[in-house]
C-alpha cells in the first residue's frame, strides 16, 4: 500500500514538474516575441535647406543631386533591415554607413561644383556627409528639400549678331590637358592600392573621351560650348574619381587633402 501512495506521489511531482516547463517555455516565447525591436534608420543631415541662392542655371543639376541623397539614405534604410543580425560589432560603420558617406560627399560636391560655376561656390558642405544611427525607427527619413532658387537674371536687351567665326582646320582643334594625379598621391597603402588603380585607369578614360568629344563637336556651339559641354562635364567626373581616391586612401591612412584642385583641365 506504500509501494502504491509513493508511485502516485511521484506521478503528481512529474505532471507538475511538466506544466510548469510547459509555461516556462510559453514565457519565453512570449518575451521573445514582444523584445523585437524596430530595425534603425540612418540619421543625415538636410542639404538643401543649408544651401543660399541657386542660380537658375544650376537649378536642375542641384535638385537632381538632392533627389540622389535621398535615394542614397533609402537603399541605406533597406540595407540595414536586411543585413540585421550580420557582421560583428563595426559591420553598420563598415558596411553601410561608411560607404553612404563617400557617395554622399561625392554628391554634394557636385551641388556645390554646380551652384559655383554661375554663382559663389558654397563652402562647409562636406561635413553634411556623415550620417548617425538612430534606433527606434525614427531620423534619416526627411525628404530633402528643395535648394531656393536665385533671382532670375535681368532681361538683356538682344545683342547685335557677332561676326562668324571661322572654323578651325581639321587636325588643328587642341588637346585636353589635365594634372597628373598618380604622382601627388602619398604612399597608397596595399589594402587600397586595387581601388586606387581603377579610380587612376578611369581618369585616363575620362580624358580618353573628353578629347574624342572635342574632335566630333568641331564648329558646334558658341564660344564657351568647349567649357559648359566638355571641360566642365569632364571636371565633375574628375571630381567624383578623385574622391574615391582620396576616401581609399583614407580608410587605412591619412586622407590626401588638396587633391581636389587636380580636377579642373584646359584645351592646348
Amino acid at each position: 500500500m506504500s509501494r502504491s501512495r509513493e508511485i502516485s506521489r511521484r506521478s503528481k511531482i512529474a505532471i507538475t514538474a511538466g506544466v510548469a516547463l510547459a509555461l516556462f517555455g510559453t514565457g519565453i516565447g512570449v518575451a521573445a516575441a514582444g523584445g523585437e525591436s524596430a530595425a534603425p534608420t540612418v540619421d543625415c543631415p538636410t542639404v538643401g535647406d543649408k544651401l543660399a541662392a541657386v542660380p537658375a542655371s544650376a537649378q536642375a543639376e542641384v535638385s537632381r543631386n538632392l533627389a540622389l541623397l535621398n535615394t542614397q539614405i533609402e537603399e541605406a534604410n533597406r540595407r540595414l533591415v536586411t543585413s540585421q543580425g550580420e557582421g560583428g560589432a563595426n559591420f553598420v560603420q563598415n558596411a553601410i554607413l561608411g560607404p553612404l558617406k563617400d557617395k554622399r560627399a561625392a554628391t554634394i560636391d557636385r551641388i556645390a561644383i554646380s551652384i559655383g560655376r554661375k554663382g559663389t561656390r558654397p563652402q562647409g558642405l562636406e561635413t553634411l556627409a556623415t550620417c548617425t544611427l538612430a534606433t527606434g525607427g525614427g531620423g534619416g527619413a526627411a525628404e530633402e528639400p528643395e535648394a531656393p532658387a536665385g533671382e532670375p537674371p535681368a532681361e538683356q536687351p538682344p545683342a547685335e549678331e557677332p561676326p562668324a567665326e571661322e572654323e578651325p582646320p581639321a587636325g588643328d582643334v587642341g588637346t585636353i590637358t589635365c594634372p597628373d594625379v598618380a604622382s601627388q598621391l602619398p604612399a597608397v597603402p596595399a589594402g587600397a592600392r586595387a581601388e586606387v588603380d581603377r579610380n587612376l585607369a578611369q581618369l585616363e578614360t575620362q580624358i580618353a573621351e573628353a578629347n574624342a568629344r572635342l574632335v566630333s563637336t568641331v564648329g558646334q556651339g558658341g564660344p564657351n560650348f568647349v567649357q559648359n559641354a566638355i571641360l566642365g562635364p569632364l571636371e565633375d567626373k574628375r571630381f567624383a574619381a578623385i574622391n574615391r581616391i582620396a576616401t581609399a586612401i583614407g580608410r587605412i591612412n591619412a586622407r590626401p587633402v588638396g587633391l581636389d584642385a587636380l580636377a579642373p583641365c584646359t584645351v592646348s
